[in-house]
């Protein structure tokens, strides 16, 4: 064997050790090995260069420290009333340890393991992070409960505990951006997100699924995409009400003192949104708020400017980070030349913890300090939002959408570096919807850095995504088992799949999840790994089922409702899928051929053609389905493609026997284009539609409230609640 293949087989058992899926297969169930040279890029970009023999023995010798258990790691995750298994090589047989548990109680005991096996401790009944004491080391031990907070439990919660049966639920599924409220300035806020919530519950709804409300980058007002954010920890400033905390006349005052009073209103008669131009004035205004504040409240110790305060002291130095480098981006973009990714600032700035950031943020306090006051400002209307739906009799409430990534040139990424991949996006290989692959340009968490730090940056995400909401939507869950991960630059087809520690992400997702009392939703579709659905159930994570995906046995046809996961929730589609009317109709393909993304066909006929054809042939057989489901009209024709079956669909889905099922608002407004076309940038207008109708005015519309009502008769009527209440015990919480 040649020393270059020593070498390579080499590069392939480094990258096995390290969790990459060496082979993969693809949509069509083949094989495919990755090449040693995209290997090599990936471990180079996940701290283990192999560049050469030197570079691959000490690559090979930090993993093995790290994965050896000859010392014990900051965090370790378990289940309660299971035994936990602790490293053999870390423990010495007779050491005396100790555990202090977050409740104040103390467990002392001895290890009596033979020399060369696992050393281990008794089940503990109590879920919490306790602290782990043996001969002056300290470990965490996340002991989560055996499953999340569930749709039961929130109904439970609602009812004081009473143990009746849990009815079938649903909610709506919003874009926050689109949602019209007159006095909006152009971008849908918080406000008209709590005014949606109590209009919805009203008509029965226990749950709205919202767009994520995750931090962007106020000084580049042209990334809007709200699934390739800043950072994940914090939120959406430019979805503040100015009017919400300071009052309807110092709202009025900041938009005459920015002379925007006439831009303001013309911003909110646009049917799409102008980023660019209403977040620059949104913050003009904010900014004359956060001045009059300044010096009429700040400056006196007012109740509000102590409620400011205790925000910020309680938020912590990732706060502070945050603000910092909003400061700080909008300084370098200022300069002539001026880089907005912090790779390419100078170097000193690229380490939140330098001198010389400290040094900017003491010089520039004043303008972090705005940064830290529109924080303090969106969290205030996002939390309204959630108490309102819950005031209104919501079990749920707001479902916080949990991107899959960040942008790597955000805040999240700078100021957790050592927690990131750097010189990787995240994305997906290709398959039959997406041949070339697909890489998003976003970051996420390094499986390495987790183990090592302790899974830190990974509980504060989950703390900042449950913070206002009663549930979340795990985008891309797929993920936390494994990510197919692209260097920056290649193409998609080039990545490999590394495995992240899904048992650790999931515990821990449940012990968050009862500690906020919120439902878990996992975003499950695509190609799903053999038993990854079923673990998703086991700890109480609700998967995703759409319409459209849901195929018939044997490939020919649509699954009565009957037949749909009792496990998940159901919905007609997502933002990233065609609406009702726009599949019925066919725009989804002509989208597609018009950006390019209809692959010829070796026949030589027209590829948009035969894709019309074959949906032509689907909608008789989607129609088939709901005149079997009895709810459509029996003995007659498919509606012609303009005159798509919404309420039909609608229906349709509301008899499905999930806990929960959620109507996305374009849907249930019979819309026909939808939110986002992947693989599009400039082409479709992409985050930017905006509901035609103010939320007062739009409940207050007979036919759309007579589809909401429609809709709450179908869930009550649908058969056999997925979960009783008291199906199981509530799990012991701290």
């Amino acid at each position: 064997m040649s020393a270059t293949r020593r070498s390579n087989d080499t590069i392939v058992t480094l990258a096995t050790r390290a969790g990459f899926e060496v082979e993969w297969r693809d949509a069509h169930h083949t094989t495919q090995q990755v090449p040693e040279s995209t290997l090599a890029v990936l471990l180079e970009r996940i701290g283990l260069p192999c560049g050469n023999a030197t570079q691959i023995r000490h690559s090979t010798a930090a993993l093995e420290a790290e994965l050896s258990g000859r010392k014990l790691p900051p965090l370790m995750t378990a289940e309660v009333e299971r035994g936990i298994a602790l490293p053999a090589a870390a423990i010495k047989s007779g050491s005396h340890y100790r555990i202090e548990l977050e409740s104040g109680s103390i467990i002392d005991g001895r290890f009596t393991a033979p020399k060369g096996e696992e050393a281990l401790l008794a089940p503990i009944d109590e879920p919490g992070y306790h602290t782990l004491v043996i001969n002056e080391q300290r470990m965490t031990l996340a002991v989560a409960p055996s499953r999340c907070y569930t749709v039961a439990d929130a109904w439970r919660t609602l009812r004081d505990g009473a143990t009746a049966q849990t009815p079938l639920l649903w909610g709506i599924a919003a874009q926050l951006y689109g949602l019209r409220r007159t006095g909006d300035g152009g971008i849908g806020d918080y406000t008209a997100l709590a005014q949606m919530a109590i209009e919805s519950a009203k008509r029965g709804a226990h749950a709205l699924a919202v767009s994520p409300t995750h931090a962007m980058f106020s000084a580049e007002p042209n990334r809007f995409s709200p699934y390739s954010p800043s950072s994940r920890l914090w939120l959406n400033v430019t979805h503040i009400d100015p009017a919400a905390v300071f009052g309807a006349d110092a709202a009025r005052a900041a938009l005459e003192a920015t002379q925007a009073t006439g831009a303001w209103s013309a911003l909110e008669d646009l049917p799409l949104i102008d980023w660019p131009n209403a977040v620059v004035l949104k913050l003009k205004v904010l900014r004359a708020l956060y001045e009059n504040f300044c010096t009429h409240e700040r400056a006196h110790d007012t109740p509000r400017a102590l409620e400011f305060h205790g925000f910020c002291e309680r938020a912590g130095r990732a706060l502070e980070d945050h603000a910092r480098f909003e400061a700080l981006q909008a300084v370098q973009l200022a300069q002539a030349g001026g880089h907005g990714h912090w790779r390419d600032w100078p170097e000193a700035l690229r380490d939140p913890r330098s001198p010389e950031v400290e040094a900017f943020a003491e010089a520039n306090r004043h303008e972090v300090d705005f940064h830290l006051f529109l924080q303090w400002l969106a969290a205030k209307g996002l939390s309204h939002a959630q108490h309102a739906a819950s005031d209104a009799g919501m079990a749920v409430g707001l479902i916080a959408d949990l991107a899959v990534g960040c942008d790597s040139a955000g805040s999240h990424a700078w100021s957790y570096r050592d927690d990131m991949l750097q010189g990787i996006s995240v994305g997906a290989p290709p398959d039959l919807f997406n041949q070339a692959g697909q890489a998003w340009g976003l970051t996420t968490f390094s499986p390495r850095a987790m183990r090592t730090q302790g899974f830190s940056a990974f509980i504060d995400m989950l703390r900042a995504a449950f913070a206002h909401a009663g549930g979340i939507r795990i985008d891309h869950i797929l993920g936390l088992r494994r990510l197919w991960l692209v260097p920056e630059g290649e193409s998609a087809r080039n990545g490999a799949y590394l495995r992240y520690p899904l048992e650790d992400l999931l515990r821990l997702i449940a012990l968050e999840s009862w500690r906020h009392r919120a439902i878990v939703i996992g975003e499950d579709l695509g190609t799903v790994p053999p038993g990854f659905r079923e673990r998703l159930d086991e700890h109480g994570l609700a998967g995703i089922r759409v319409l459209w995906f849901e195929g018939a046995e044997g490939g020919k046809g649509f699954k009565p409702p009957q037949a749909w996961d009792r496990n998940a929730v159901g919905t007609t589609t997502t933002h990233d899928l065609p609406t009702v009317a726009g599949w019925w109709r066919g725009s989804d393909i002509t989208w597609r051929n018009r950006i390019g993304q209809t692959m010829a066909r070796a026949d030589g006929r027209d590829a948009e053609q035969v894709a019309q054809e074959e949906r032509a042939a689907d909608r008789v057989l989607l129609w088939r389905a709901f005149q079997q489901a009895g709810v459509a009209a029996p003995h007659v024709d498919a509606p012609p493609p303009d005159n798509a079956p919404v309420d039909e669909a609608l229906a349709f889905v509301a008899a499905t026997p999930g806990p929960l099922v959620t109507f996305p608002l374009e849907d249930l407004l019979a819309l026909v284009e939808q939110p986002n076309l992947p693989g599009s940038i400039d082409e479709h207008p992409n985050w930017r539609r905006r509901v035609t109708l103010p939320i007062d005015a739009l409940f207050e519309d007979g036919a759309f409230s007579d589809r909401l009502l429609a809709l709450d008769r179908a869930r009550r009527d649908a058969t056999a609640p997925a979960y009783p209440a008291n199906a199981s015990s509530e799990p012991d919480t701290p």
